[in-house]
Formats: structure tokens, sequence, C-alpha cells
């Protein structure tokens, strides 16, 4: 499934390629003190769940996103998403998890989760206004010791 959605403010949400690949490397080390290696993002290339944004100038952010089965129904997990720090709040982010939710929707996950670092306030407020609730803590689940919250929410 190919997923373009084109609004009129010049940004494009579509499928990842691997022409993408290193602008979307670049943006993770960017945006994370501990980011995926390169590699990593070769393994979703063909996830309906791996999107991109893109903008005139380029690649601006993107969301990783697959569905494992979970007894009957599909687990949805958004695994990373990023905006380049030069275009942060514009609504990119939002934009993207909006897509990944309905790519995930479309493979028949009933619920979506994520692991967030708890001093991500920016990333909680937004799953909050995604309806996301926090499941667990994960203790010192960072390589520098911080803890991550597990966020979940259904798509039904």
């Amino acid at each position: 499934m190919t997923t373009t959605v084109s609004d009129g403010d010049g940004c494009t949400i579509r499928q990842a390629t691997r022409a993408d690949l290193l602008a979307v490397f670049r943006i993770e080390k960017q945006s994370f003190p501990q980011p995926w290696p390169y590699a990593a993002f070769e393994d979703f290339l063909d996830e309906p769940g791996f999107l991109v944004a893109e903008t005139d100038e380029g690649i601006a952010g993107y969301v990783v996103a697959d569905t494992v089965p979970n007894g009957g129904r599909s687990l949805g997990h958004v695994k990373d998403i990023a905006v380049h720090p030069e275009l942060r709040g514009r609504g990119l982010g939002r934009r993207l998890l909006d897509r990944a939710l309905d790519a995930m929707r479309a493979q028949r996950a009933s619920r979506v989760k994520l692991e967030v670092r708890e001093s991500n306030e920016p990333a909680l407020s937004l799953y909050r206004e995604f309806g996301f609730k926090l499941q667990r803590t994960l203790p010192r689940y960072y390589d520098d010791g911080e803890d991550a919250y597990v966020l979940v929410r259904s798509l039904g």
C-alpha cells in the first residue's frame, strides 16, 4: 500500500524509499542521543508505516511504525518518529503520526504502543493529544539510564 497525502502547504506524506534513507538517518542523528543505525531503517523499507514528510527543501521528517500479530488482531508499534530540528513546531510530527496510525489501522491493528523518554515533553504532549495513555514505565531503558514510558491507545 502506498500512502501519499499532500495538502496545500507544500508538504507530502508518503511511503519511504531507499533514496530517502540518508536524509532520514541525518535527521535521526540530529534528533536523538541514541540514534538508530542506518541499517535499522533499511530493515523497515517495505513497512506501510515507514513514512516521510517531504517539502520543497527535501525530507523534513519521518515515522517508522509496524504491526505484529497479537491474538487474532495486530498490535501496532510506533518505533521512531522525528522532524528536522529546524522544521519543528509546524505540525509535521502530528501529520506523520496521524498517517502512521492510519497505516496500522489498515493492517488491522487494534491497539498501538510506543516508548518515549520520560523527559521528552514535546513528544509526550503530542502523544496525549492523540489519546495515548501511560501503561507502564521501563526503568533505565535508555543507555544514559533514563526511564521510558510505554504509552498505548486503541485504534477501535
